[in-house]
């Protein structure tokens, strides 16, 4: 009974992390532009395997660069099944937003929906270690939206937001930009959610993980005014902010837009009580703990180690 597993691993993984008020989870960076291989996600998932960690969340399956064929999704998602830690995967959107056909047309939500079929057909995570997630799409009126999942460990709750980097996939062409606004409903309820559920569980923090950063606003010389486009993010980056404002544990949003190749460290950007940390290349510690100024601390070493090899 699927119910039934996901009752055990549950209890398996809060007693695992138990012994300590503290415990750590891995991110792995979006894939560089310039990869040619499979290298850098294999270097990735292997070095944060040898750590002690909860879960691991792979930020996208692809680079913007690598063809949106299915042999691609299959060989990832066999990469991604190899992993020891628990693996979720938060979609980006070198993964479906971005991908065209020969022709130059968009393939947008063929190959979305094709990507939901094969990484998120399952209640639980990818690895040795199946972390038990909640689906919106358990909900009836979002069925299609498998990728948006939730989890919690302790008194933290985390969540995956599909949100792309490319400007939330907003289109300027005429007529109704059906994905984005259909998306956005989704994403407005989820939201509601899983900040709900955090009330109910008197959660000390929230933690999401999503592709853009909806609260990168842009400015009167930033990219979104300059090209005339509409602020694709300004719906969500409001509702989150209204919804930290009456949450009294700590938000943080990890994203990865922006991420480089460069071997600086991440730092988390606070807003109140709502900070925002980017993705990096290879792959970045991020330790829960009560005791910390923030209630976050970095663990830059590993990310560096990896950027460096």
């Amino acid at each position: 009974m699927p119910w039934l597993a996901a009752l055990l691993s549950s209890a398996i993984l809060q007693t695992a992390f138990a012994a300590s008020t503290a415990f750590s989870f891995g991110v792995i960076g979006r894939i560089s532009m310039n990869a040619s291989d499979d290298s850098q996600l294999r270097d990735a998932i292997l070095a944060s395997d040898a750590d002690n960690l909860a879960f691991v969340v792979a930020s996208g399956i692809k680079a913007a660069t690598e063809p949106c064929t299915d042999a691609l999704y299959l060989q990832r998602k066999e990469i991604f099944q190899s992993a020891k830690n628990g693996l979720i995967v938060s979609l980006a959107a070198s993964d479906w937003s971005g991908c065209r056909g020969t022709d130059g047309r968009s393939l947008a939500i063929e190959r979305l929906n094709r990507v939901r079929d094969l990484f998120f057909g399952s209640d639980f995570s990818f690895g040795s270690t199946k972390v038990p997630t909640m689906r919106q799409a358990n909900t009836p009126k979002f069925r299609a939206y498998v990728e948006n999942l939730r989890w919690d460990i302790g008194t933290t709750v985390f969540a995956t937001v599909n949100l792309p980097a490319n400007n939330n996939d907003f289109l300027t062409a005429a007529g109704r930009n059906g994905e984005f606004e259909d998306r956005m409903v989704a994403n407005r309820d989820w939201l509601h959610r899983v900040f709900g559920i955090a009330v109910q569980k008197n959660a000390t923090g929230i933690i999401l993980f999503c592709d853009g950063d909806p609260l990168d606003r842009p400015d009167a010389i930033g990219r979104i005014a300059l090209s005339g486009n509409h602020d694709g993010f300004s719906e969500i980056r409001k509702q989150l902010q209204a919804l930290s404002a009456h949450f009294t544990g700590r938000v943080l949003l990890v994203h990865g837009q922006s991420a480089t190749q460069q071997a600086s460290a991440p730092d988390i950007t606070w807003r109140g009580n709502l900070g925002t940390v980017r993705g990096t290349p290879g792959w970045l510690k991020i330790t829960v703990d009560p005791n910390a100024p923030n209630g976050f601390v970095l663990d830059t070493t590993q990310r560096l180690k990896t950027a460096v090899n």
